[in-house]
């Protein structure tokens, strides 16, 4: 999802410098990556993005219809994503936290709550959705390693999965209490209307291309998001038809897979920090 070809990417980033002022190609990302806004040891900040749903865009030939489905319930692959992206702004300006229910997504809303079940053991939670992606392997969603913790699938690297849509999340809170969504063998409980984000008429569709730029000129949507991760090749900043956006299509989400020591139950309720193995 997030990291791009090092060959496309050495031919593409002089060409594309105008939308990267001032960025630098990672050595591990292997992509023009953001600056990390928040360093690895420091508390993440919630909230601070803002609601987008975006305009249709094309990755590696293929075209995505960002829009708010409140009957989506799909099938498929997820991944997770880790320590490389911990402390980065997210697609719609938030700050990604890998010790949160979080998750990536290439067309709902931003933010919204889906709950992810995992079909070979059962597990579901409610995750908060605020970043784009995945676009590799065929991949539906790209869940936090904290969610693939509990989830019970952070050896895996990969697992399959149902994804429901639950309702627009709010910009601001700290989703602690998507903990007490915890559930196993399909006993769901509703999620009470007071979680969710009031309805509002710009969240019930697609925003118009008129409103989407007058988000990203407001500046709350960061220029120097990365390419090829983050809001991989967002139809906010690089034209749908662009294509860089093709170029920049030979995305490998298998190096974040890792080893990781599985805390139990237990230890996710407390809430504790991933523990995770350098690659």
């Amino acid at each position: 999802m997030r990291v791009v070809s090092v060959v496309v990417a050495a031919g593409l980033l002089a060409a594309c410098g105008s939308l990267r002022e001032g960025s630098t190609v990672d050595p591990k990302l292997g992509v023009s990556a953001s600056q990390r806004v928040v360093d690895t040891n420091k508390p993440i900040p919630k909230g601070g993005g803002v609601f987008k749903v975006g305009r249709p865009y094309k990755v590696a030939g293929k075209w995505y219809y960002p829009r708010e489905d409140t009957s989506y319930d799909e099938v498929g692959v997820a991944s997770w994503y880790g320590d490389d992206f911990h402390g980065r702004q997210t697609a719609n300006g938030e700050i990604y936290d890998m010790h949160a229910l979080s998750a990536a997504h290439p067309t709902m809303p931003l933010p919204t709550y889906a709950r992810v079940t995992n079909l070979a053991n059962g597990r579901s939670v409610v995750v908060r959705v605020n970043d784009r992606g995945p676009y590799a392997h065929d991949r539906l969603i790209d869940l936090s390693a904290k969610t693939a913790e509990v989830l019970g699938f952070t050896h895996h690297g990969t697992t399959k999965v149902r994804v429901q849509y639950v309702g627009r999340a709010p910009l601001e809170g700290d989703d602690t209490w998507l903990t007490t969504t915890y559930a196993e063998g399909g006993q769901v409980a509703p999620i009470p209307s007071s979680r969710l984000a009031s309805d509002t008429p710009a969240a019930r569709g697609t925003l118009r291309p008129q409103q989407v730029s007058a988000i990203t000129s407001t500046g709350s949507i960061p220029q120097s998001r990365p390419d090829g991760m983050m809001a991989a090749f967002a139809p906010d900043w690089i034209d749908s038809g662009n294509r860089v956006a093709d170029a920049f299509a030979a995305i490998d989400t298998d190096h974040r897979r890792r080893d990781a020591l599985s805390a139990g139950m237990e230890s996710f309720l407390r809430n504790d920090p991933v523990k995770t193995s350098g690659h």
